[in-house]
């Protein structure tokens, strides 16, 4: 398993500060945040920003989000879909491997409705593929489909496509309707990512983005889940993914040490960095 940031960690600093400060707490990987980089990329240039990761020693293998593809229709769908033509072919240039997909699908759903996102799913991975970048279809708790761990590995496998995986973000497997046994349809070659946090005190059934704190501070029991990336030997990235607006207020270097201490303590590499 390999330690990752995500850059929404540090919202309200800019690409390169998270870049510079990220680098020197000893993180070596970032996860990019679309909303970021497309701010960046308004500015420099594709060329300017593999610059920027290569004099700080970063890569950027992931980058989070890509959502309206699954069940949009009309103009709206066109809108998102010219979008993710265009994204992938950033992530091609960028050397992004993976981009995450959301499964950000409002109710209610009719049968077509669910035939529509199965179909939306094949179209994607087969224009990811073209492009050379993997989908990570991420379940959110509080879609209307797809809300859990168990339907994302049966699409997934369903579409059966190389280019198309699991995103799994440890908040919407707690705070949804996943199930313990659900870790059981993963493995090596369907998990693409991973996202960890963690939440305090806060019912899961009200328990929002917000409340998201560094993994190992909250009541997530999250040593089953590194207990099952391990038993399917995951060798892909781990990231920290949090948008806490108090934790936006934490200096990227800062967050980056802070940070990266959290998760490589709850991946057992302590003695890393």
């Amino acid at each position: 398993m390999k330690p990752a940031l995500s850059q929404v960690c540090t919202l309200d600093a800019p690409l390169e500060k998270d870049i510079e400060d990220y680098a020197a707490g000893a993180c070596q990987a970032i996860e990019l945040w679309v909303g970021k980089l497309d701010a960046y990329l308004e500015r420099h240039s594709d060329a300017d920003l593999r610059g920027l990761l290569e004099q700080h020693g970063v890569t950027a293998p992931v980058a989070s989000f890509q959502g309206g593809l699954l069940a949009s229709q009309g103009e709206f769908r066109k809108q998102h879909w010219d979008g993710f033509s265009h994204r992938l072919d950033r992530c091609r240039s960028l050397g992004i491997g993976t981009l995450v997909l959301a499964a950000d699908i409002q109710g209610p759903l009719a049968q077509h409705d669910l035939e529509r996102v199965q179909l939306s799913l094949e179209q994607a991975a087969a224009l990811a593929g073209q492009h050379g970048v993997r989908l990570a279809l991420e379940f959110h708790a509080r879609s209307a489909f797809v809300n859990n761990l168990q339907t994302a590995a049966a699409l997934v496998a369903e579409v059966s496509s190389p280019h198309l995986g699991i995103c799994l973000d440890v908040f919407h497997y707690y705070v949804g309707p996943s199930k313990p046994e659900d870790l059981g349809y993963l493995s090596d070659a369907n998990l693409f990512h991973v996202q960890l946090c963690d939440v305090s005190g806060v019912p899961r059934e009200i328990a929002t983005d917000a409340d998201r704190i560094l993994p190992g501070d909250g009541d997530f029991q999250l040593e089953p889940l590194i207990a099952r990336l391990r038993e399917i030997d995951y060798g892909g990235y781990v990231s920290v993914e949090l948008m806490n607006p108090q934790i936006w207020r934490i200096a990227p270097r800062q967050f980056g040490e802070i940070g990266m201490t959290a998760l490589r303590k709850i991946l057992g590499q302590a003695s890393m960095g």
